[in-house]
């Protein structure tokens, strides 16, 4: 199996950053993505504007440590979704322990990818109309050429596929590799039966120009573990089945592949129980283990943790994405208003949670745990409401740190992050693509 090389990250560090960039003072110089490092700007000193996104540099490095032993105990692969971040810093970070691939989602982050240097990419999408197929192929030709899975669910997009394929003929060795996806009744795309997943691994190995690199699926949308399973099950049944036709025409191991941001531990559960005739290879595109959150996989992770049989690394993951807004105002009792809102953080999955509060005059040596009964009930464009117990210290002017759910819909509303130390002092800035 070979792994992937790391990034171009000089010419990442070497873009200029629009001084009106949200996250950066006012009135700051141009600079670099790389010339942030140097500033010495420091959350709690007052230097950054509020709201803004910082990731904890000590929690995320331990999480894609944590991910990479994970995986490596219980031989799997990981292609970690680039849409949750969209930070080829990151994509780095995780390159660097050992990911296989980066996985996309639209051929505008499958050009992220290339232009940095990821040199295998899964796009877990079927690209369709020709702007999107010609884009896929062009991407396997020239001297930034990559290897680029993407899916198929029908014979209709088989069939533009292929139709692509004429239109811009890969080069030898480098065929567009297609995996079937598979899906269930009220889901999103995916075939949703085995009779139609086989006809569609046939169709796919007798096109020119597509290579059938295996089957996959997205289980995080099911409720239940139990439900994940039989969608994992059909992914394995479908490789098993697919393998004893003889339908993969190459040497390269088999992909069979899963989501496994909510379930990966069934992921590896479900693949254990297929013995294939030739190597396979076990692909989890978990995305969001890389920051973590505060609410909804948190609660994903602690089932993990107590009900799995797997043996786990030492550790476990932790929230390393928060977003600091100021106190703005106490109008009245019982009501804080923050200067955080929808704009600035996710909220389609679990509302903030404030974690963590500081008083930037000089009383606190460094932010102290929030005290029970603070809860964020609304957010508007630029505005939190935070219900607030009688005692509350919380006044205007002071800083509050929240947790975050779903960090997909936070990370897309920053084009630059802070990564910061233990002390929240800037390390680098980290510059996403949506």
């Amino acid at each position: 199996m070979a792994l992937i090389p790391r990034l171009d990250i000089a010419s990442l560090d070497a873009l200029e950053l629009d001084p009106s960039t949200k996250g950066l003072p006012f009135d700051a110089p141009r600079l670099t993505v790389g010339d942030v490092a140097s500033q010495g700007w420091s959350l709690l000193d007052g230097d950054l504007p509020l709201p803004v996104a910082v990731i904890r540099q000590d929690i995320v490095a331990a999480n894609s440590a944590w991910m990479s032993a994970f995986t490596a105990e219980n031989d799997l692969v990981i292609a970690p979704h680039g849409k949750t971040t969209m930070s080829p810093h990151l994509f780095d970070l995780q390159i660097a322990d050992g990911a296989w691939a980066i996985t996309a989602a639209t051929v505008q982050q499958v050009e992220v990818c290339r232009r940095f240097g990821v040199k295998r990419v899964l796009m877990a999408n079927q690209p369709v109309g020709n702007q999107a197929i010609d884009a896929c192929f062009r991407a396997l030709a020239g001297d930034d050429a990559i290897e680029l899975y993407c899916l198929a669910d029908s014979l209709d997009g088989v069939a533009l596929l292929v139709e692509g394929a004429r239109r811009n003929p890969p080069p030898a060795g480098n065929p567009l590799r297609v995996l079937v996806e598979m899906g269930f009744a009220g889901g999103r795309t995916g075939v949703r039966s085995r009779e139609g997943a086989i006809e569609l691994a046939r169709a796919i190995a007798a096109a020119p120009g597509l290579e059938l690199a295996g089957f996959e699926c997205f289980e995080g949308m099911l409720p239940t573990p139990e439900t994940a399973d039989v969608l994992i099950d059909d992914v394995a049944a479908m490789a098993l089945l697919a393998l004893n036709e003889g339908l993969f025409q190459s040497d390269a191991p088999v992909v069979i592949s899963a989501g496994g941001s909510a379930f990966f531990d069934r992921v590896v559960e479900r693949f254990d129980l297929v013995a294939f005739p030739r190597p396979v290879l076990r692909v989890l595109r978990s995305g969001c283990y890389l920051t973590h959150d505060s609410i909804a996989y948190a609660a994903a992770f602690k089932r993990i943790v107590s009900e799995t049989s797997l043996k786990l690394p030492q550790g476990g993951l932790e929230p390393a994405l928060e977003v600091w807004a100021m106190v703005q105002s106490r109008p009245e009792a019982g009501r804080t208003m923050l200067t955080m809102g929808k704009r600035d953080v996710s909220h389609d999955a679990g509302l903030p949670v404030p974690l963590r509060w500081y008083r930037p005059d000089g009383s606190m040596a460094a932010p102290a745990e929030m005290l029970p009964g603070h809860e964020v009930v609304a957010l508007n464009d630029q505005h939190c409401h935070l219900v607030t117990p009688e005692g509350s210290p919380l006044k205007p002017g002071d800083m509050v740190g929240f947790g975050i759910s779903h960090p997909c819909t936070t990370f897309d509303k920053w084009s630059v992050l802070m990564l910061v130390d233990e002390d929240y002092r800037v390390t680098r800035a980290l510059k996403t693509f949506f």
